[in-house]
């Protein structure tokens, strides 16, 4: 999985960009972009990648995604099935963060947004009847047009620059604090070595290696960008990764150890636990019990 930039396409004639997509999947590129994103899924499960988070999304989820701040749906692997009429759907809003020109967020009214675009450079999940508000407006706003497009557009940015019914994804994300081009590719060539390769022995010498440097400075680095330890960041990719499987119930619980990239069951059972709270069999029976009702 490559990180790539991507060029947002918006039409000349607007300072904004709203679509709703309805297809068999989300892609899989990580990608970023410097317009701010509203990503409101309506129909659709699987794993997002955000920053340095891994979680798992569903139907109804809205995430608020600063500037550069790298990201991809994956969806279940029953998505890319030869035959099936499983699809997803999203509203998908970008805009540039000065959309409304340079001085607009100088002005005292724009503090709050301010603010907004500060904290959405980690990540959002937007709740409550923010989410509820936002997703009204978001169905309007594919409706309307011209100067009332702008308006709700308007709109939707009060409300969520006003609410506090979020979560931050990303607490203290590298890329919110980097400078320049160079540092970003070379944490993105760590994520993109570490979900390539999180079913096998990571090597750390390997990975020190992508980013030119010893392996005691790069773990220095790393926990110095990220603030947790490499192998921190490599046990989270895999229980991700692991709870995604058990939620698509294909495998025993076994196989799924040992394909996360986990050389024994106690460990994995143990870190699972630390991480989730739940042992792997509670959590696949949690989300069956759920879908059941």
């Amino acid at each position: 999985m490559k990180p790539q930039f991507h060029k947002v396409p918006i039409d000349a004639a607007k300072s904004f960009s709203l679509r709703f997509d309805k297809k068999p999947n989300f892609g899989s590129i990580w990608h970023f972009h410097p317009e701010i994103e509203i990503h409101y899924i309506t129909k659709g499960e699987g794993t997002e990648y955000i920053g340095d988070n891994i979680r798992n999304f569903s139907d109804g989820d809205m995430i608020l995604l600063g500037e550069n701040l790298p990201h991809t749906w994956r969806c279940k692997e029953a998505y890319f099935q030869e035959g099936t009429e499983l699809q997803v759907e999203a509203y998908v809003l970008h805009f540039h963060p000065h959309f409304l020109g340079e001085q607009f967020l100088k002005i005292p009214e724009s503090q709050s947004l301010t603010v907004l675009f500060e904290k959405a450079k980690q990540g959002l999940i937007i709740k409550g009847d923010t989410k509820d508000k936002v997703a009204e407006l978001l169905s309007k706003l594919e409706k309307d047009s011209g100067f009332r497009g702008l308006i709700d557009l308007l709109e939707i940015l009060q409300i969520l620059g006003e609410s506090n019914e979020y979560e931050t994804i990303s607490p203290g994300y590298a890329y919110s604090h980097l400078t320049n081009m160079t540092e970003m590719y070379r944490l993105d060539k760590i994520y993109s070595y570490v979900l390539s390769n999180y079913g096998s022995d990571i090597n750390l010498k390997e990975v020190s290696a992508l980013a030119n440097l010893s392996t005691s400075a790069f773990c220095r680095y790393f926990k110095n960008m990220t603030s947790k330890t490499f192998f921190e960041f490599v046990i989270e990719v895999r229980i991700s990764n692991a709870c995604r499987a058990l939620i698509e119930n294909k495998q025993s619980i076994q196989m799924i150890c040992y394909e996360c990239g986990f050389n024994t069951l106690s460990n994995f059972y143990r870190l699972f636990k630390k991480t989730t709270g739940m042992t792997p069999f509670d959590y696949r029976k949690h989300y069956q019990d759920q879908h059941k009702l």
